[in-house]
């Protein structure tokens, strides 16, 4: 009987240190909270856009988030993290996206002159080396798209150079009493040049018979003259043209998004999900442990009457 008694008691002891023993291991010291949130950090995809303001609201019930973000027009939208979340025990979704464009620009016209360099003055040739159309970005900062200015196009020279050619040209004297070249002019004045004499050759125009000779009594001169003609040339020009337009700059290049997030339900009907059923075997425990020790006492009892009885 004594068997019986201790065995009870042992089996109450140990349900009893097994539901401590649950309970002991269920919650979570502060640091190993603070190990596991950095641990699910780290495996967080990055993310490139943060809130610059969040704002909560609550209404019948409805629990909603606003998250505000300040981005440039540049910058991607999809960096904004749209994916549902926990927060407070609430799980929020996505409801809209709204975007407020802040950005203002200012806009003026503007003139910008190119200048190339070009082996030709033929016009023909220097439209296809300029472009219709030139995108400009100045140093203030403003941008856009000139239109070339046709009659602003101007072509100078950047140099000149000389060359020389021979120039001839032929004279002819007729009627001369002699051949004689002190009868030939020495230089003549050809489309404005100076030409000297470079050759005579003679012809005779008149004879007369003496004797049965003829004897030239007239003669024609037939001359040959020659100059150096000197002529200047560009050796290259320089053209420029004038590109007219409107630019722009941004004075204000700010988008504002707003991600509104909403969720149903309050935190301690959440709450109430994960209760811990463990903490039911604590009365379960006690009163195992009561029962089998009164009923050790009763059987401990009953074996000392007993025991008694025989006595007697």
């Amino acid at each position: 009987m004594k068997k019986k008694v201790s065995f009870a008691l042992c089996a109450a002891l140990m349900l009893c240190s097994m539901s401590v023993a649950a309970l002991a291991a269920e919650p979570m010291t502060e640091a190993d909270t603070v190990s596991t949130m950095i641990s699910t950090a780290d495996t967080l995809p990055s993310v490139s856009a943060y809130p610059a303001e969040v704002r909560a609201s609550e209404e019948n019930g409805v629990y909603r988030l606003e998250k505000v973000y300040y981005l440039t027009a540049k910058d991607d939208p999809a960096t904004i993290p749209t994916a549902d979340f926990e927060r407070e025990g609430r799980t929020y979704t996505l409801l809209d996206l709204l975007k407020n464009d802040q950005t203002e620009t200012d806009t003026r016209e503007h003139i910008e002159v190119v200048t190339l360099e070009s082996k030709t003055k033929d016009m023909a040739e220097i439209l296809k080396m300029l472009e219709p159309k030139l995108e400009v970005k100045t140093e203030d900062g403003y941008e856009g798209v000139l239109s070339l200015d046709h009659t602003t196009i101007q072509v100078e020279a950047v140099g000149y150079g000389t060359s020389s050619r021979t120039v001839t040209a032929e004279r002819t004297y007729p009627n001369l009493s002699d051949a004689d070249v002190s009868l030939v002019p020495k230089s003549v004045n050809e489309n404005g040049r100076t030409l000297t004499l470079a050759d005579v050759s003679w012809q005779e125009a008149a004879v007369d018979p003496t004797d049965g000779y003829d004897i030239p009594i007239r003669y024609t001169a037939v001359a040959s003259y020659t100059g150096t003609a000197t002529s200047k040339y560009a050796t290259g020009y320089t053209v420029t043209a004038d590109y007219k337009g409107d630019v722009t700059r941004a004075s204000c290049d700010t988008v504002i998004y707003t991600a509104v997030f909403s969720s149903v339900g309050n935190e301690a009907a959440t709450d109430s999900s994960s209760f811990n059923w463990l903490w039911l075997l604590i009365p379960v425990g006690a009163a195992a442990l009561g029962g089998c020790g009164y009923a050790g006492y009763k059987g401990y009892k009953h074996y000392i009457n007993k025991k008694r009885g025989y006595a007697a």
